[in-house]
């Protein structure tokens, strides 16, 4: 007697609706994704219980004639593709002919359809078999309801969750398709009550704006770039801000809807040293390729999908983040405002003047030569410093009046939108993390010899940490030399201002690196880096002379993350004018 049977067709179409059905949404999304497909300008869903006990979609699309009704619900039945080649750089959503079937199978189905001109149609079909043909009197475009879900197959249909839990996987199916096609109105009604409700929008930020409010929208940081032949674009969240609120991820690849962990983590990756570790942003991102370059055919569900080189799309999306957050309009924000480009305007002129910069700029160094005391730690002397920055400044490098206030934040207006305020250490201490990353990866970072030797005497995990990052601590123009014992001598040392304290530098970099303090989220490079950047930074407290805030100024713009230090925190907050007026009671 063989063992090898051939499975009965309503066995076979049952576990065909299990690779595509998973749960209400998993319906919605299909039936959506067909009237998408069909052209739909308005689309309509109604749910009843969670999807459990109904799921209804209407839409304005072109409809179908009495014959393509009747093969809408055999398997395989598709209107997308004819060859094998057809599913190489597929556009459309539906393309398996596999979802009205497989619905129909474990369903009771309801589908009724018209195209423009034509005579309308009404099918009736349960656990995947035609009851009932017949006509119907209705406008151009197809609805389907789908009534008691699974009611056939009790083994699937104890698994439901409950109705509130099904709404919330419906309601967020619905909210990215909304997301990802913005030229259509989308309806959505749950047991009588109205969910969402959104008209076209012209960009991904109006429509985010109409699901999560206008606040929310104008919040986030617009990305986009191209790289090769990857379009990036979309919106991140900014760094100030991440943690702080429920967080949302929205990807699309050549306008479809996906999950893929990589893309996301790349996206990710384009935050570090902007936000503390544990703590992941927002994306909303499309990202465009040839689609040859892309198979999209490797889910049931169509939500993952294959690169040809998934490499340089990663990379492409990682730069894309990265650059948009070195935007001033990633800076942290007090008060509702509107989207104002307007605020990159100095980085503009940053890159007009960057020949000018490159040729005469000081970017932050105050004096030409730190001087010396005699312990030979170097020390501030205004005397040498402000007036070589001064004349070192290019003349047409335009910078805003300045004011320090509370002498830690300095200030200046910009036109027509508010205040900014700069926090003066993490302002600088980004600038100086981002010098010295250039001079660890260029190997050559300005130093000067000490007159006298300065002499360290550590403990012995200090010791172990100097050890353990000597390399990159000569890079940035540490000369050190192992004393016997726990002591240092230090010959030379990296002069990044005039008031840099290298002992001082030194010891506490030393101390805040012992220990593994951070398993597994900086690599330790980088997190030396924002070590020592941080301890030779000026603190707040100290007062800057105007050359000494111009100079600051035009540094931390020509800096690639200008609105963030290196632990997280703003370097940059704007108070727009509307919040100023409604604190006085003006507005």
């Amino acid at each position: 007697m063989p063992t090898i049977s051939i499975l009965p067709g309503a066995v076979a179409d049952q576990i065909a609706a299990g690779e595509v059905v998973e749960r209400p949404a998993s319906v919605v999304k299909e039936l959506v994704e067909n009237a998408l497909d069909a052209g739909a300008k308005s689309v309509e869903v109604t749910v009843h219980e969670g999807g459990r006990a109904l799921i209804r979609v209407a839409d304005d699309g072109c409809g179908m004639d009495r014959d393509d009704v009747l093969l809408a619900l055999e398997r395989h039945g598709t209107s997308k593709i004819r060859t094998a080649a057809d599913l190489v750089g597929v556009v459309t959503f539906g393309f398996r002919g596999e979802a009205l079937p497989a619905i129909s199978s474990v369903s009771e189905l309801n589908l009724e359809s018209c195209t423009s001109g034509g005579a309308g149609l009404e099918v009736r079909s349960a656990a995947g078999k035609v009851l009932n043909v017949s006509d119907a009197a209705r406008q151009t475009g197809t609805t389907v309801t789908v009534a008691r879900l699974f009611y056939n197959v009790p083994a699937r249909q104890k698994f439901l969750r409950g109705a509130r839990s099904e709404w919330r996987a419906i309601a967020e199916t619905m909210t990215n398709i909304a997301l990802a096609r913005r030229e259509v109105r989308f309806v959505v009604t749950h047991d009588g009550k109205p969910a969402i409700n959104v008209p076209p929008a012209a960009d991904l930020r109006e429509r985010l704006a109409a699901l999560h409010g206008a606040d929310y929208a104008a919040s986030m940081v617009q990305v986009e770039d191209l790289a090769g032949a990857v379009h990036t674009s979309g919106l991140a969240e900014k760094p100030a801000d991440v943690g702080t609120r429920t967080r949302r991820i929205f990807v699309t690849i050549n306008g479809r809807v996906v999950r893929d962990h990589g893309l996301v983590r790349a996206a990710e990756a384009a935050y570090r040293n902007t936000i503390p570790a544990g703590v992941r942003p927002s994306l909303f991102l499309d990202i465009v390729l040839p689609a040859d370059l892309v198979d999209v055919n490797v889910h049931p569900a169509k939500a993952e999908v294959r690169f040809r080189d998934r490499w340089p799309v990663e990379r492409a999306v990682e730069a894309a983040v990265r650059r948009a957050l070195g935007n001033w309009d990633s800076s942290a924000s007090l008060g509702p405002r509107a989207y104002a480009p307007g605020w990159n305007s100095f980085q503009a002129q940053s890159q007009a003047d960057s020949a000018l910069n490159e040729s005469g700029g000081l970017s932050l160094e105050f004096t030409a030569a730190a001087a010396q005391a005699g312990n030979g730690t170097p020390a501030f002397d205004a005397a040498r410093g402000d007036v070589d920055a001064a004349e070192a400044m290019p003349e047409n490098d335009y910078v805003p009046p300045l004011f320090q206030l509370n002498r830690t934040y300095v200030t200046f207006e910009h036109d027509g939108s508010g205040l900014v305020l700069i926090d003066q250490h993490s302002a600088h201490e980004r600038i100086l993390y981002e010098r010295f990353m250039t001079a660890l990866e260029t190997g050559a970072s300005p130093s000067q010899r000490l007159l006298f030797p300065i002499t360290l005497h550590l403990g012995g995990p200090e010791v172990d940490a100097f050890e353990e990052n000597r390399e990159h601590l000569e890079k940035l123009g540490f000369e050190v030399e192992l004393f016997g014992g726990n002591t240092l001598l230090v010959h030379s040392v990296p002069a990044p201002h005039a008031r840099f304290d290298a002992e001082r530098c030194l010891r506490e970099t030393l101390t805040a690196l012992t220990g593994d303090r951070a398993p597994g989220t900086i690599a330790r490079h980088e997190r030396l880096l924002a070590t020592v950047a941080c301890k030779a930074a000026i603190k707040g407290g100290e007062v800057l002379a105007p050359d000494e805030m111009r100079a600051l100024f035009l540094a931390l713009r020509d800096t690639k993350l200008p609105a963030h230090d290196v632990h997280g925190r703003a370097t940059i907050v704007r108070i727009a004018w509307d919040e100023l007026e409604r604190r006085f009671g003006r507005r």
